[in-house]
């Protein structure tokens, strides 16, 4: 490696936005030391926010590579170089898989399949909504699942006045289920989708390889968790949909803008200009919606896009990293390294490499996912799981610890090592 002066700063900016990402509870303990609205008191709570670390410090290295180069429009063509469709996608179909109607659709269907366990009623829906509802993000992307499933999980759980441990042992759950959910089609999981092309890999690869493993793997980890939470779990009474129907014509609408949505989620100018309409028809029948979460999706997309900025430079080490591994070793450490950056990142760059067999191919896609919840920064959609779960009554002024989350996903993601590199 020979790494130059501006991939050397990204990377030592990477490593202070992940340290960042692990401090965020100490600025949000900080910041009440403050009186109520001060300007120390914001800035604060500011750099608490999880979504707005990586995009701060890709902040940071844009005035950095101004500042190496001395011209701002060295660092101008850096940014304009890079590929922003993945925040762009997530911010939208965040947006749109949240509203009222595709959000009851999704959990009247689950209900129904939690109806037909011999189970109570709380315990019986986790067990669907985490195993089945994670799966449901093979067809409508994981970003999307993501979404639909943070907000009926804080609703019926995580604002009951569930245990901390409880909570962070469903967030786990979530984050593992859903990177390795997706994993049964070849557009819905971003790791996945990043060699789908380059590798030839279609919906039938994907399910003969990694579909069956991700069903065993989310059926078991779910399992084990309802079992180790039974009695809690069954405790708990549900907190059903508020008052009010939505209309069947307006959710088939909805569910036509999140498939064309899909269906262009590579062309972001086409993308933004179905939103428009989406915005317009939300307008239209706002008796029927709730708040659009606009500010989630911006700060998930502002979040995302930061880890393109600092992410494009890491090249130089991750490239021969990959290349120098083989088997078991590529495996482990994709799911070590997944950790630490995005795994389409990472998947990316593997599919930059020249003849790599199709045992690591397998190796180093299976590792990216099955790593995918161990931290926030792992996967695509967990950005926006976080952005909506930290309000909820259990993390409250504290915010989500990822060493709380990291400790909660050590279950789901040996489930799923079984599962897709021993069996």
């Amino acid at each position: 490696m020979n790494p130059s002066s501006i991939e050397v700063l990204a990377t030592v900016l990477l490593v202070l936005a992940v340290l960042h990402s692990f401090m965020v509870g100490y600025f949000a303990r900080w910041a009440h030391r403050y009186p109520s609205g001060s300007v120390a008191e914001n800035a604060l709570h500011f750099l608490a926010e999880t979504e707005v670390v990586f995009g701060l410090w890709g902040a940071v290295l844009f005035a950095g590579i101004a500042c190496l180069q001395q011209s701002i429009a060295e660092a101008v063509h850096y940014i304009e170089g890079l590929n922003y469709n993945e925040p762009k996608f997530v911010l939208v179909i965040m947006v749109v898989a949240a509203t009222r109607p595709v959000v009851r659709l999704a959990e009247t269907i689950l209900t129904k399949v939690a109806a037909l366990l011999p189970l109570p009623p709380g315990l019986a829906f986790y067990v669907s909504a985490l195993s089945l509802g994670t799966l449901i993000g093979s067809l409508i992307t994981e970003p999307a699942a993501m979404t639909l499933l943070a907000i009926m999980l804080k609703r019926r759980y995580f604002d009951q006045g569930i245990s901390r441990r409880l909570a962070y042992a469903t967030l786990g759950l979530l984050f593992v289920n859903i990177s390795i959910g997706g994993t049964l089609t070849h557009f819905a999981a971003p790791p996945v989708l990043m060699v789908a092309d380059a590798w030839g890999w279609n919906t039938t690869f994907m399910l003969t390889h990694f579909g069956w493993r991700a069903v065993l793997s989310c059926v078991v980890s779910t399992a084990l968790t309802a079992i180790a939470f039974r009695q809690e779990l069954s405790s708990i009474e549900l907190v059903e949909n508020p008052a009010g129907n939505v209309p069947a014509w307006l959710t088939v609408l909805h569910l036509l803008f999140l498939a064309a949505i899909v269906y262009f989620s590579h062309y972001p100018d086409v993308c933004f200009g179905i939103f428009m309409l989406f915005l317009g028809v939300v307008t239209a029948t706002h008796e029927y919606q709730d708040e659009l979460k606009l500010r989630e999706g911006l700060l998930v997309g502002f979040f995302l896009a930061g880890l393109v900025t600092l992410g494009g430079l890491q090249e130089y080490w991750l490239r021969p990293l990959i290349s120098n591994l083989s088997g078991s070793t590529l495996y482990f450490g994709a799911i070590a390294l997944t950790a630490a950056t995005d795994n389409a990142a990472l998947t990316y760059l593997g599919s930059l490499v020249k003849g790599i067999s199709p045992d690591l191919q397998y190796a180093l896609v299976a590792g990216a996912v099955t790593g995918g919840g161990l931290t926030v920064i792992a996967n695509a959609p967990n950005p926006a799981g976080v952005g909506i779960l930290q309000t909820a009554k259990v993390f409250e002024n504290q915010g989500i610890s990822p060493l709380g989350l990291f400790l909660g996903a050590l279950l789901p993601t040996l489930i799923a090592i079984i599962s897709f590199w021993f069996i």
